[in-house]
This record gives C-alpha cells, structure tokens and sequence, in this order.
C-alpha cells in the first residue's frame, strides 16, 4: 500500500516552524488532508463546503495541518488543484510575526495560474479566516467573492466554478519598481533582494535572511516597523482586486455557519 503521510510525501515541512520555508511543498495533485495523510479525491465540488482559492502557505498541508490542529479541528479538508485565470501570486506589503514576508493574490488579467481551491467547512473556514486576520479591524486580509467571469476557476474534469473566495490583502503588495505589482520568488532570495535593497530594513532585520526570520519572528513592534518601512520607501501598491472586498465579508458566526457567496 502506498505511503501517503504527509513525510513520505514531501510535505510535512511547516513554514510557521521553518519561515524560510515559506510557502511550504504544494502538492503536485489534488488531495484530501486527512490528519497526517494526503488521501486520492473522487470529487472535485462539495456543495456543503465554500470554495477559497490559496496562493501561500494555506497550499501546504503541514501548515494547514498546523493552523487547524492548534485549534483542535480535525475534519478532512479537500485541497482541489485548478487553473485560475485572473489572479496571481504576489508579495505582501508587511512583515508577519511569523518570520516571513507572505504570498499575496493580485490581479493578473488575461493570465492563467496554477492554483489550489480549499473547500472548507464551518470549523475550518472559521480557523483559516482568523489565522489571516479577518475578523480583526486592523488584520492583514479580507476574505472577497471574486466571481466568474472576473476570475475563472478551471477544476481538473474541465468543469468551471461561478467564483470562490480569495484573501485580499487590506495593506498593499510590493511592486517591482515600475508599478506593477512584483512577483513572489520564494522567502530566501525575496528577502535577500529587499535587505539589499533596502540600508532601513537591514538595520531592522540584520543583513541576512536568516537573521530577518530571527528577529521578525513574535516581535509584533518590530514587524509593524518593517511594514512601515516598505510604505515609506514607496514599495506599496495595490493589488487589484480591493474591490471585491467588502465589510460583509467576515468569517462564520460561532463556526456553525457558512457564508452565502454574494448573489446565491
């Protein structure tokens, strides 16, 4: 019988534990995340579940693993690999308290990533959204609706989504000195590029990657300085896709509901 634990698989890497690591092993194919294992799915929709396209580390089963065990859920979790046209993968416009500079989605019209939808139930979207700040006035990101034909869901049999949800960065993203919103080339060489670049964020974080994760990492003021930082030296611009946020988009009440996409 096949191994299929997370270990045997190559992903049992948990970036929280290893920021750079970040964004963790994607799975090379969809997949159930069943406790320690990544389980052969049979399906690709589930109607009692909400579809949420991941473009960081919440496309890694260990850190899934990690984020949902710490608050005691242990529900499986179908992780379904699709081509998404209309949003990409960027870089964040803060510094997380987890030691790394995070993924974020931007809009990338005309384009088409290879991405995974997470069909969450209550418990786990309820996790998931807090871990990303939505409940927060000041967190990080919103949990937006982003519908067809905006943005496209290809599931693997061919068969498209009416839209899912995505988490929407309220702070910005980094722009590759043009404007456009850069891409995200992994935690290493990113962070070796802006400590370079950058003679404020090395007296903040040290000249070494190894050494931004060190101090970055459970340092709340430090990071809010970095954060800072990447606005005051013009690095900010938006991502493309504010305006599908809005203040409705929370997380479910108490974890025993889910959210109606808008217009359901």
């Amino acid at each position: 019988m096949e191994d299929r634990t997370l270990r045997a698989l190559g992903l049992d890497v948990v970036p929280r534990e290893h920021p750079l690591e970040y964004p963790g092993a994607w799975p090379r194919e969809s997949g159930l995340l069943d406790g320690d294992r990544l389980l052969p799915l049979d399906r690709w929709t589930f109607d009692d579940r909400v579809p949420v396209i991941s473009i960081g580390s919440n496309a890694c089963p260990a850190q899934l693993r990690h984020k949902l065990a710490e608050s005691g859920v242990t529900s499986p979790l179908p992780m379904v690999r699709a081509r998404v046209a209309g949003v990409g993968i960027g870089v964040s416009a803060h510094v997380s308290r987890m030691g790394y500079v995070a993924n974020s989605p931007v809009a990338t019209p005309g384009r088409v990533s290879e991405l995974f939808v997470l069909w969450l139930d209550a418990r786990q979207l309820t996790v998931i959204d807090t871990s990303e700040g939505v409940p927060l006035p000041r967190g990080n990101f919103r949990r937006a609706w982003l519908p067809e034909p905006d943005v496209r869901v290809e599931l693997p049999d061919g068969s498209t989504l009416p839209g899912a949800y995505a988490y929407v960065n309220r702070r910005g993203v980094l722009h590759d000195g043009t404007g456009t919103p850069r891409t995200h080339p992994g935690q290493r060489p990113l962070l070796t590029d802006l400590l370079a670049a950058l003679p404020r964020l090395r007296a903040l974080f040290g000249s070494t990657p190894e050494e931004f994760t060190a101090r970055a990492r459970a340092d709340r003021a430090l990071c809010e300085k970095g954060t800072r930082l990447f606005a005051e030296e013009g690095l900010v611009t938006a991502g493309g896709l504010e305006r599908y946020m809005t203040s409705a988009e929370t997380g479910p009440a108490h974890g025993d509901t889910l959210p109606n996409p808008p217009g359901a």
